[in-house]
């Protein structure tokens, strides 16, 4: 691990950055050059002391998650994610390992969909990147995080997660994320990662066992959902799945309905962002 050449890296391409670059507001009275720490931590999903520290040369050794977060947080190009890599200590990933970078023209696109909610994920269901209207729609449900980001394990594991979907939704959107997923697999041919998911899974829910063995197959292009909001309650939204050239990510876009009042609602969302207007019990 280089310390002095990973501190002075990160801090460089931070400085480099605007917040327009990455769908934040500049605000007032801003005088830092570039984005700042806290911002650059929000977009990765860390702490501002953790940045802070491997920016002053006092970090321990930065793991391979968090180093592709702050790599898809500073719109590294491949070339950068892997001199990054290097700086830190470890191998520069190879083969579909490496499908876990965002490029910066795919993280560009995310951040101009200012009033869509937008997501990017991995061929495998792993959530590697959404706006901030994506945040404000789903909530906690969605993580980037490394340990919670994979969507299907999140559907068929997490009760909170199906919470957030009406009842009689549930099996149609399970027959969805499973035949997406064999698809995924398939192309993926004999990969570990793959295996290694589909043995989780199996292990973890009797429902996708049994889905799995039906072997149904469908790649996920577009499909309508409904969500439950806590704020503005139930809103109908058309999904969008465009494919990368090399099918190993996708960003999927959430539309409203033509004659829905969905447009309104996410109207209202943007305004009311992240607040709970839930009404407390006395």
């Amino acid at each position: 691990m280089d310390r002095p050449e990973l501190a002075d890296f990160l801090r460089r391409r931070r400085e480099q950055l605007r917040p327009a670059d990455v769908g934040l507001s500049a605000g007032p009275r801003r005088r830092t050059p570039g984005l700042r720490r806290e911002e650059v931590a929000q977009l990765a999903g860390v702490s501002a002391d953790y940045c802070m520290r491997l920016e002053q040369q006092r970090s321990s050794q930065p793991s391979p998650q968090v180093l592709a977060a702050l790599a898809r947080a500073l719109r590294l190009t491949d070339d950068e994610r892997d001199h990054l890599f290097v700086l830190a200590g470890h191998p520069v990933p190879a083969g579909r390992a490496a499908g876990d970078h965002v490029r910066p023209g795919l993280m560009h696109l995310l951040d101009a969909l200012v009033g869509t909610p937008a997501q990017i994920l991995g061929d495998l269901g792993d959530l590697l990147a959404q706006n901030e209207m994506a945040r404000f729609l789903f909530g906690s449900v969605c993580s980037e995080r490394e340990e919670s980001r994979n969507v299907v394990v999140r559907w068929f594991t997490d009760p909170a997660v199906r919470a957030a979907h009406p009842p009689e939704e549930h099996e149609y959107l399970s027959r969805i994320h499973v035949a997406d997923l064999r698809a995924a697999v398939a192309r993926r041919g004999t990969d570990a990662t793959a295996a290694g998911l589909v043995r989780r899974l199996r292990a973890a829910s009797d429902e996708f066992t049994q889905l799995w063995d039906r072997h149904e197959v469908a790649v996920r292009r577009r499909s309508r959902m409904r969500v439950l909001h806590p704020s503005i309650g139930l809103i109908e939204l058309d999904s969008e799945t465009l494919l990368t050239p090399a099918e190993d990510q996708t960003l999927l876009v959430f539309t409203p309905p033509p004659g829905s009042a969905t447009a309104e609602k996410l109207s209202l969302l943007r305004v009311i962002g992240d607040q709970d207007l839930t009404p407390t019990r006395d």
